[in-house]
């Protein structure tokens, strides 16, 4: 970095108030959170950061106590909100403040259609644009700790220092190409991603290896992980530290009937805390009627067919790509797992796959036809 970045600091309401007011009479505003996450299941925000293009705010989120001009802010729909890579940050706005920031422009996403590089990082799209090497030495900070020391400060303000005028230059390499609808839908598509809740009852999905069980252990499966991820939220605890995804799996296999077999596997505290709760449990799941039993679940990859249909849609995607648009951009191999899925499993028209939905459907409905 080469130069030092003059930043004020907002530490009360009534100077959030006066900088939330000047940045709302700008067309657009560089954001970004600094935040820690070890054991909490949600972001603690130690940090904002908000350049309005004349002025640098970084704002303490811990001596502040009313943020309704800041809500206000990233809710007027008249001032585009940029942020880079932005899915932690958009959790960290639904969860402390209710409210996501829109319009949203996603320098990452932009940079990728812009032909600069998909999933580009900040500090490279920075030295791609402005020959500036950014210092990442201040990454690890623990940014709740206070007094934060200078260096600190300057690596929180270059964040939204140099991302306005990134993003301007992105406007202006895209306003080149036909992909700005195709940004606009994608930064939407991230807004309305973050808003989706998680649903306890599916938690069982995503446990490790809970395709290996049969429909009588899912059963259990799914009682003790929707326990885990509404006692998470509850307790604002990572879900490893409430009961370890391992120990949940064992459970639904051997299905415990004293907390002597839960100490085969699992810590003694964990079963001091949690045991006759995980036994009890363990009882409903196996009281639940079997027609209740969730369906076994089944790998794209044991599919009929998978292998030979996924490189069909590769070679098709390889085909028909528009050569100024890099192929995972079009349609990553989860979309495509996707499609595949859908074409196999019911073809719903009120659940199309991205690849049939929006920008990408006319690609989308050649792959499709490939199978």
């Amino acid at each position: 970095m080469n130069q030092t970045i003059h930043y004020i600091w907002v530490d009360t309401n009534q100077k959030l108030a006066d900088v939330c007011q000047k940045a709302g009479q700008k067309s657009a505003v560089a954001l970004d959170t600094e935040f820690i996450r070890t054991r909490t299941y949600y972001p603690k925000v130690g940090l904002i950061q908000l350049f309005d293009g004349e002025q640098v705010s970084l704002i303490d989120p811990t001596t502040i106590d009313d943020f309704s001009a800041f809500i206000d802010l990233l809710a007027n729909q008249q001032v585009v909100k940029v942020l880079h890579a932005c899915s932690e940050d958009l959790e960290v706005f639904q969860h402390r403040f209710k409210q996501l920031p829109t319009p949203l422009a996603d320098t990452q996403i932009m940079s990728g259609f812009a032909g600069v590089g998909g999933a580009m990082g900040f500090a490279k799209l920075v030295a791609h644009y402005l020959q500036i090497e950014l210092d990442k030495g201040a990454s690890r900070t623990d940014w709740l700790a206070r007094p934060l020391t200078e260096e600190q400060l300057q690596y929180a303000a270059a964040d939204v220092w140099y991302l306005l005028p990134i993003y301007q230059r992105l406007v202006v390499d895209l306003d080149g190409t036909r992909w700005q609808n195709a940004v606009a839908e994608e930064c939407l598509a991230l807004l309305e991603k973050r808003q989706k809740l998680p649903n306890s009852a599916k938690a069982y999905k995503e446990i490790s290896n809970a395709w290996r069980l049969t429909p009588a252990e899912l059963a259990v499966l799914q009682v003790v992980a929707k326990w885990r991820q509404e006692e998470a939220e509850k307790r604002d605890l990572a879900l490893n530290f409430v009961v370890k995804e391992q120990s949940l799996l064992e459970i639904a296999k051997i299905q415990p009937k004293h907390t002597s077999q839960l100490l085969e596997f699992m810590h003694p505290n964990e079963v001091r805390i949690h045991g006759k709760k995980l036994l009890l449990l363990v009882e409903q799941g196996k009281n639940m009627a079997v027609e209740d039993y969730p369906a076994p679940i089944s790998r794209l990859v044991d599919e009929p067919g998978y292998k030979h249909s996924l490189k069909l849609l590769q070679q098709k995607l390889a085909e028909i790509r528009p050569l100024d648009l890099a192929p995972e951009l079009l349609a990553s191999k989860r979309q495509l797992n996707q499609l595949f899925s859908w074409s196999i499993h019911g073809r719903d028209p009120a659940k199309l796959p991205e690849l049939l939905k929006g920008w990408r459907a006319e690609f989308g409905q050649q792959l499709f036809a490939v199978l």
